[in-house]
């Protein structure tokens, strides 16, 4: 019997818990709120609540579901503690060299992890133990630990998630670019927008199409992702230098009137684009949203939202759409995973609606 320590009992944390959880382990879990210990211990997602990080003595394997900054915190108090002599640590976090650096200099075994997936909610309720299935869940291990990195998988393979080793540096760079870029580009465009509507108040309204969907990631977590900045500090003042050069050179070419350059920087972005993997989950977590013409008829909507809750599809957003002024109007359907989706597309379009997943 092996006991499991994963402490944060969030959403990462509860799902490891429901994904991981076996006859032949023992699941301790443990978070600085009170009621989620509660509910995780209520609702079996782990075996046994601990009093906190003093129980980290009596683990074979510890699993740090915290952000960045409370990992490094963490790291520290555990490494005061006298753990097993075997012990494995690991964590979630979204950058990986401060964290793998700290390690470094403490006396356990620790290998770097970072889950690539998560939803739209958040919290021990909505734990869900098939959050990682298909996703590519990184472990970013210091130098030779093949034998530690083989028992995290061993740990970890019922998530049905695709493990990908990479050296810490490496993965930083690559989820700077993929994940961390784009955020903080999402939240000054957002932030753009608003003071634009200071001066012009209707451009939230036009701002409720396209506009919030490339957007729609500025709604994620500020304690987050200000520890992620932090974290990856290097590599995302290098990547918004290269970002910034990017836009100064778009921005000389319309000073030059250079269409051609123009539509040579448009072409190459959409040539890449459109070669970019359309099922895999990357860095940035998949949306599952569907579009749904609606016509101006009485009913209509609940006609479609009925289809879906009699067979048991849930849906975790529904928008309508304000910019089309034609007899159509477009209902935003968000489902959780990619099968709901699907289903939901067929079930609709059973009941005579044109719909259309947004790609």
């Amino acid at each position: 019997m092996k006991n499991i320590f994963v402490v944060g009992l969030g959403l990462i944390g509860a799902s490891l818990c429901r994904a991981i959880k076996q006859p032949d382990i023992k699941l301790y879990g443990w978070d600085f709120k009170e009621e989620s210990c509660q509910i995780a211990l209520e609702t079996g997602i782990v075996d046994e609540v601990v009093a906190g990080l003093d129980s980290a003595v009596e683990m074979d394997i510890i699993i740090l579901a915290v952000p960045v900054g409370v990992s490094l915190e963490y790291l520290q108090e555990l490494a005061k503690l006298p753990l097993k002599e075997n012990v494995l640590v690991t964590d979630v976090g979204s950058t990986k060299s401060a964290v793998v650096q700290l390690a470094d200099t403490l006396p356990f075994t620790f290998v770097g992890g970072h889950p690539m997936s998560g939803s739209h909610k958040s919290g021990v309720k909505a734990a869900n133990p098939n959050l990682f299935e298909k996703a590519y869940y990184i472990l970013t291990p210091s130098g030779e630990q093949q034998a530690a990195v083989d028992q995290l998988i061993e740990l970890l393979t019922p998530t049905r998630a695709k493990f990908v080793v990479l050296d810490p540096s490496s993965h930083d760079e690559m989820v700077g670019v993929l994940s961390h870029l784009p955020h903080i580009v999402a939240s000054g465009l957002v932030q753009m927008s608003d003071q634009l509507a200071q001066t012009y108040p209707r451009a939230k309204q036009l701002a409720a199409g396209g506009f919030r969907d490339i957007t729609r990631i500025a709604s994620s977590d500020p304690r987050m992702w200000t520890d992620v900045l932090l974290t990856n500090r290097e590599i995302l003042l290098d990547l918004m230098d290269k970002w910034q050069a990017e836009m100064t050179e778009i921005k000389h070419q319309l000073e030059q009137n250079d269409r051609g350059a123009i539509h040579q920087f448009f072409s190459r972005a959409k040539l890449t684009r459109d070669q970019l993997p359309a099922k895999d989950q990357g860095a940035i977590p998949a949306f599952y949203d569907l579009l749904v013409d609606i016509p101006d008829i009485a009913g209509a909507v609940a006609q479609v939202t009925t289809v879906l809750s009699q067979n048991h599809i849930s849906i975790i957003n529904l928008k309508i759409q304000e910019t089309r002024e034609d007899i159509f109007g477009v209902l935003e359907l968000s489902f959780k995973n990619k099968a709901d989706l699907l289903a939901g597309k067929a079930l609709v379009e059973s009941e005579k609606f044109h719909c259309r997943i947004r790609s």
